[in-house]
């Protein structure tokens, strides 16, 4: 019996963590498959737009449940993406997280304009995909980034 119990708790401890994931996006359809993506991988909580979003993640980094993964469209309405990663950025900083330590965020955006990107790795992503996102994609970016 006893073994049996250590041969369970460590098959437990091998088991992958779950992630902490936060999904913003302004278009329902792409964020429920972003959603379903991601589901195996981990706890997803979605924002309808960059205010959302940032509100989202300064909650969590407060009450201490930080999220691992933010992916994180780039054209929203009220507040871009470029402009919620910046704020993010800034809310790690007001908590003394700076990089590499930060979340992991994935910009996503529909235009594949260069300038985009340079702007988004400027402000401290750490991957850019290119819409319409696919699963093995989005699994491949995790993969390099050490998420899974």
């Amino acid at each position: 019996m006893e073994i049996a119990e250590k041969n369970a708790s460590e098959v437990k401890s091998q088991e992958p963590t779950k992630l902490k994931i936060l999904i913003v996006e302004d278009d329902f359809p792409s964020c429920k498959i972003m959603e379903e993506y991601l589901f195996e991988y981990g706890d997803c909580t979605i924002a309808a737009n960059g205010i959302e979003g940032v509100e989202a993640f300064r909650n969590a980094l407060d009450a201490g449940a930080r999220y691992d993964l933010v992916c994180l469209d780039i054209m929203m309405p009220q507040m871009d993406g470029h402009e919620a990663l910046r704020t993010i950025r800034q809310i790690e900083h007001d908590h003394g997280i700076f990089d590499p330590s930060g979340v992991s965020v994935i910009m996503t955006t529909a235009k594949d304009r260069s300038r985009d990107m340079i702007e988004a790795f400027d402000e401290g992503c750490a991957s850019y995909i290119v819409k319409p996102v696919d699963q093995d994609k989005l699994v491949m970016e995790m993969q390099k980034l050490g998420l899974i």
